[in-house]
């Protein structure tokens, strides 16, 4: 489905705020698995629409979900602790 916004460019898929949250779900395992694939073999075009879908749909995800857990190996912080070398695998500790 293609809409277009107020400023004329088109968008192509439903608006993420139209979306539940499965649909959203769905949407963004989506993009992500796809992601590899057009950055090395999509045109700039195909790129440039991925990005901005990614961007709305990413965007959405974390407007309904601002308290999202986030995982202490995810963080700067975490990192440092986990040193060179270690892996950041949820879960496990790094000793």
């Amino acid at each position: 489905m293609n809409e277009h916004d107020e400023r004329g460019t088109t968008m192509t898929g439903v608006d993420p705020s139209r979306l539940d949250d499965q649909q959203l779900m769905k949407e963004l395992e989506t993009i992500h698995r796809t992601r590899h694939d057009t950055l090395l073999y999509g045109s700039n075009d195909a790129l440039r629409a991925h990005n901005e879908r990614m961007a709305q749909l990413e965007g959405e995800y974390l407007r309904r979900n601002p308290r999202r857990l986030v995982s202490a190996a995810r963080t700067r912080e975490g990192a440092r602790e986990r040193g060179c070398g270690e892996a950041a695998t949820p879960g496990t500790t790094g000793t």
